[in-house]
């Protein structure tokens, strides 16, 4: 039963690695000839038992793959991007505020628009701007209410870069198959306050739990935590504390996750058991222990709904429900069989789980309980035997999830068995069940003492945050699998042959070193940032940033989204350059958070605030046979008075030995000129940053030609505003290869007998990504 159930999870997770979808009826046609010849081997175990575990593989590839086809064909039409679309509907999630407004899920019922067709599920954005006054005199969006909105939408599209989040993947697993906004200046209108649905109920509850929590601790640091461990809501929770968990590795426990939901689980069981007993009555109707596994497991499946549902609620309520049905039926299942049974339901229900990464640290982090629990029978005795029961359980978890959080995160707290030491019976046994009080019961002196006792360890984990935090480049696939091998190993009971040997397999994905270009080699990437910049050039010792790209939010910008985790898992350690180009947000919005991250040797800028030194055209420095040079602006152009931020741009060209890159930030037309009169020489290279986005007021015909480049990248975002590029423009580079960022995904150019460039879309194809 093990191996088919963990075929099936097999066959679920190779459809969702696929560059596009199989076709269904070869795939009904393969499971047909699989249960054809099972029938026919069923006298012959060994090959009937080879057949079986294939058929499971089968199974879940092509349930993965007939959920996937259902999902795929509820779309938005193309033709219906960016038009004006009246619709009908209701509130389906909690709504999240954020700088400007409100973003939340929609549910739509009715297309008011003739002929338009739309997803079923959209996720939307209602900006406050053109309302400020409405939205100051008590405007709320709410779960479950039904509205009347017209609606601009477009196709899922997220940045795609090499080690980055797959927005796109999250939108798709979560039904989500268009995104947009509330159009301003047009007619919205409440229909309904409240559209009765269970799932609309629920949502409507968490609502009114937020509201209660943030009514008593309206200005308190550490809300946005508390709303999180009582309803799962995590959008409150700023990104400084983000930071904190991480460097203390203790993430996990400031959301919903499995040991919570079991928490609550035994609470309510052994309640409810306690009260039953004192009924005679009740006991001749229904056994208490058996009264205590219901109540369990209802409070159990209660908690991971108003929770939101997690996959780490999903799997702990799924393998209650395992386990509560065997101790139901007076069986016993065995803890891997539950924890795959529970994984079974999972992917049943949602294949696309195995996306998230919690969904392997979560299993993984059980599962590795399970095998050290099992491994270790007895009794415990006493303080020591509990310490030590303890201290197992925190060196399981800390060594077992190590290759995972390497892989996915690149970065370790070496703290961590100290902080979750700490944090794990603080946060579970008194800060959630306080918060959890306080949902049913809103006694204000209840979340008054929860918020002063998770401050006090909030005060210790930033003690400890100052610890070292062990960071460097992701670790290849094959490394990471042969560590899990090696945690495996290392974890067995006491007597198991050369458990020692277990290390030497976890070396090569701790040492993971960075690859580095040859001398006299320059690799350049040129990053999905969206409407924006972000170019990072590698030599063989050195690295340079060439600006950080946008800010999107006063929450959010490039430079902790995409840009500081691209370095981490390049092994980028120290930035000895950094070229701020110009003071526009698209280019320079995520300054602030490389600073913060990462060391830096030198800055050159053209913006004044900016501590370093101003980029001048003369400027120049060879880094490992690599040539550097600076070709605009020049001395004068700083003396200008009012000069536009675009004509400061920092032009910086690089030559290897293999190639030429002339990178051109947001320089117009006039700066062209100068260049052109000033190092027309100098230009020609293989490889342009096409000026300013592909805009109509860049790209004059003689720059393009004096440059001259074989390959032309155009760094844009997707169905941006502004209508770059512009069609005239990419008529000038009909000799060039053209390479855009809004289709493509990062653009990575590598030295070689010829120049060799390539889209990360293109290499990291998956069948869910808009074409």
């Amino acid at each position: 039963m093990r191996s088919n159930l963990i075929a099936f999870a097999v066959g679920v997770g190779l459809l969702q690695v696929q560059p596009a979808l199989p076709e269904l009826p070869p795939l009904a046609g393969a499971l047909a000839a699989a249960l054809l010849l099972l029938a026919i081997f069923r006298r012959q175990p060994l090959v009937r038992r080879g057949l079986l575990i294939g058929t499971c593989a089968l199974f879940g590839f092509s349930w993965a793959a007939l959920r996937a086809d259902w999902r795929l064909h509820d779309d938005l039409p193309g033709e219906w991007e960016g038009r004006d679309v009246q619709v009908v509907g209701v509130v389906a999630a909690l709504p999240h505020g954020f700088e400007r407004g409100e973003r939340f899920e929609f549910d739509v019922e009715a297309v008011l628009t003739p002929h338009a067709r739309l997803p079923r599920r959209v996720n939307l954005s209602w900006y406050h701007g053109w309302r400020e006054d409405e939205w100051r005199n008590g405007l709320v969006i709410r779960p479950g209410e039904r509205w009347r909105f017209t609606l601009r939408l477009k196709r899922p599209h997220g940045n795609a870069n090499p080690h980055g989040f797959d927005y796109e993947a999250w939108l798709f697993e979560r039904s989500l198959r268009a995104t947009g906004y509330v159009r301003p200046h047009a007619d919205a209108q409440r229909v309904d306050d409240f559209v009765w649905r269970p799932g609309y109920a629920i949502e409507r509850l968490r609502e009114l739990i937020r509201r209660s929590f943030f009514a008593v601790l309206p200005d308190a640091p550490y809300v946005g935590v508390l709303v999180a461990l009582a309803i799962g809501d995590q959008q409150a929770i700023p990104a400084e504390q983000w930071r904190l968990f991480r460097q203390t590795g203790v993430t996990h426990l400031m959301s919903i996750s499995g040991l919570h939901v079991t928490m609550v689980a035994a609470l309510f069981a052994a309640l409810a058991g306690y009260l039953w007993r004192r009924s005679e009555r009740a006991l001749l109707w229904l056994p208490a222990p058996k009264l205590s596994i219901l109540a369990g497991w209802l409070a159990a499946g209660g908690y991971s709904l108003l929770a939101g549902f997690a996959v780490p609620a999903q799997r702990t309520f799924y393998m209650l429900s395992v386990v509560a049905l065997a101790l139901w039926s007076s069986r016993n299942l065995g803890a891997s069989r539950s924890l795959l049974l529970a994984m079974l339901f999972v992917l049943v229900l949602d294949p696309w789980a195995v996306l998230a990464a919690g969904f392997w640290l979560s299993f993984a982090a059980v599962g590795l309980l399970f095998l050290v629990g099992t491994a270790r029978l007895g009794a415990v005795h006493g303080w020591r035997d509990s310490l030590a029961h303890w201290g197992t359980t925190q060196w399981a978890v800390s060594i077992g999830t190590l290759p995972l959080m390497l892989l996915l995160f690149q970065q370790f707290s070496l703290v961590s068995p100290a902080a979750n030491a700490l944090a794990i019976p603080l946060v579970s046994f008194v800060i959630t069940p306080l918060a959890l009080l306080f949902a049913v019961f809103p006694w204000p002196l209840l979340l008054h003492v929860d918020h002063w006792l998770l401050a006090v360890l909030m005060d210790c984990l930033s003690w400890l945050a100052g610890w070292p935090l062990w960071e460097q480049p992701a670790p290849p696939l094959s490394a990471t699998l042969l560590a899990l091998v090696g945690v495996v190993w290392l974890l067995m009971p006491r007597g198991f042959p050369a458990r020692w040997l277990a290390l030497c397999l976890l070396l090569p994905a701790i040492f993971t070193r960075a690859e580095r270009p040859e001398p006299g080699a320059a690799w350049v990437d040129v990053l999905d940032v969206g409407q924006g910049l972000a170019v990072v050039v590698r030599t063989a010792r050195h690295a340079l940033l060439y600006d950080t790209g946008p800010l999107y939010s006063a929450e959010s910008d490039a430079g902790q989204r995409i840009v500081v985790p691209y370095l981490r898992a390049t092994g980028i350690e120290r930035i000895d350059t950094l070229l701020v180009t110009h003071r526009d947000k698209d280019h320079s919005g995520g300054l602030v958070a490389v600073q913060e991250a990462v060391p830096i040797t030198r800055t050159l800028s053209s913006v004044g605030e900016i501590t370093g030194e101003r980029c001048v055209a003369g400027q120049g420095w060879t880094w490992d046979g690599v040539r550097f040079s600076i070709l605009h602006p020049s001395t004068s152009d700083y003396e200008r008075p009012n000069a536009k931020t675009n004509n400061m741009s920092c032009v910086l060209r690089i030559e290897s030995a293999d190639y030429s890159v002339l990178l051109t930030s947001d320089i117009e037309a006039r700066d062209e000129q100068a260049l052109l009169a000033r190092s027309a020489a100098q230009l020609r290279s293989d490889v342009l940053l096409v000026p300013h986005h592909g805009s109509g007021t860049s790209s004059t015909p003689d720059f393009v030609a004096a440059v001259g480049a074989r390959e032309a990248i155009i760094p844009v975002g997707y169905r941006n505003r502004f209508q770059h590029p512009r069609p005239q423009v990419l008529e000038r580079y009909a000799d060039s290869r053209l390479w855009r960022s809004d289709r493509d995904g990062a653009v990575l150019i590598r030295p070689g007998r010829e120049l060799a460039l390539s889209a990360y879309r293109s290499e990291y194809r998956r069948y869910w990504h808009a074409r």
